[in-house]
């Protein structure tokens, strides 16, 4: 679905990474860990056509990344479901219309009005539907988040540090969504600096962790 082979990455000339290799198979779960810096988030933008590899090739869905057009990469992107680290919403809307937007935007209002009330339950957030973003709490906007990432039945599922701004135990609840998810067929990346989260997730489901530290990646890492 996604592969990366032999790929780099470099800022205003300062190599981050370089001679990557990794493979998103249908179905699997896998995690991304090294310390702050070492380059998770670029990883993950290059996984979901934010970012062009430096060189090397990326393969999003069959295609080279680096010969797609703007519309094409707007194809992939409504496959990929994309939680961000910094829950970003117009907080102008109320929540159902935020975790609605993507499907608005591609013209699938219809499918919206049809899954979205199915979709709040699922998250915990039916009763906060008409609210808007500031008056939540930085565990019901995460969970808005994956709500909003997943309503295009994406393929994957990337998710960047979703429960760092939460406590433990709504941490395992988003994990255990993530969880869902995978066992539903989803292809679920997670980038997480969290071992004991890592190690929660592994008593549940078969997961691969990937590790960047200096420049490189350390496949199969053992906790």
């Amino acid at each position: 679905m996604i592969e990366l082979e032999n790929v780099a990455y470099s800022y205003g000339g300062d190599s981050l990474f370089a001679g990557l290799s990794m493979q998103l198979a249908p179905g699997s779960f896998q995690f991304l860990t090294g310390p702050s810096g070492a380059g998770k988030t670029t990883l993950l933008k290059l996984c979901y056509g934010d970012l062009l590899a430096t060189s090397g090739r990326v393969t999003l869905f069959g295609k080279d990344a680096a010969g797609l057009t703007r519309d094409d990469v707007a194809l992939v992107r409504r496959r990929i479901g994309v939680v961000h680290q910094d829950c970003q919403f117009l907080d102008h809307l109320p929540l159902s219309e935020n975790v609605a937007l993507p499907l608005q935007v591609s013209g699938r209002s219809k499918e919206a009005q049809d899954n979205l009330g199915d979709l709040l339950g699922w998250v915990g957030l039916s009763r906060q539907a008409a609210q808007t973003p500031p008056q939540l709490s930085g565990g019901e906007r995460q969970r808005a988040a994956l709500a909003r990432a997943v309503i295009t039945s994406p393929d994957v599922i990337v998710a960047d540090e979703p429960t760092g701004n939460v406590d433990w135990d709504m941490s395992q609840r988003l994990l255990t969504l993530l969880i869902e998810l995978n066992r539903m067929g989803k292809t679920v990346l997670i980038a997480t600096h969290d071992l004991n989260l890592i190690r929660f997730a592994k008593s549940q489901v078969v997961a691969n962790v990937l590790r960047i530290r200096g420049g490189q990646l350390e496949t199969g890492v053992t906790l």
